[in-house]
């Protein structure tokens, strides 16, 4: 019997292991860009994306559908983010920025295209409260209503963020078409 118990456990194990490794390659991009929308650091959204990925592993989730799964890792995705930025670490610590200890930040990533590129450089200029909306809306293609959800706030509130984050960027961007 405890023979039988052992490879039930390790065939779960692997199996746990499987399914965390396809969650990482068709969602690797999109949990990666949304913490790098969030911490404009490279080390941290490293961080976060170990971060969100380790909770999967460990939590197992259970998803009726990819909708959902997708949703679950942009929402763990951003509270990491909003847990990482918050963190008394992260608020006391006073990075270096000569020689080899250069700091290496979000103008290092790139989505290979460059409209998206211009505006994701635009989006690390904007207040935190843009930059979430703006980016669940036009990169990650939620609808208000999710995004709504996702934030926790009202839709109500995702418009008029919407409309605000549109406004600035309008101001900082040169010719690339952000309308809905």
């Amino acid at each position: 019997m405890g023979e039988q118990a052992a490879v039930k456990e390790k065939n779960e194990r692997f199996s746990a292991e499987l399914e965390t490794q396809e969650a990482v390659r068709r969602y690797k991009d999109m949990v990666y860009a949304i913490a790098l929308t969030h911490t404009s650091k490279r080390q941290d959204a490293d961080d976060v994306f170990q971060e969100v990925f380790l909770v999967y592993h460990r939590k197992r989730p259970v998803f009726i559908n990819e909708d959902l799964r997708r949703g679950w890792l942009i929402t763990t995705t951003i509270n990491c983010a909003r847990q990482l930025i918050g963190s008394s670490w992260s608020r006391k610590v006073v990075h270096m920025q000569t020689g080899q200890f250069e700091q290496l930040t979000a103008e290092d990533y790139s989505f290979g295209n460059d409209d998206e590129d211009e505006i994701l450089a635009v989006m690390r200029e904007l207040p935190s409260i843009y930059r979430s909306v703006l980016h669940l809306f036009y990169f990650e293609d939620l609808p208000i209503a999710q995004i709504a959800e996702v934030l926790a706030i009202e839709p109500g509130t995702v418009r008029v963020q919407l409309s605000r984050g549109r406004s600035l960027m309008k101001n900082l961007l040169k010719g690339v078409d952000i309308d809905d």
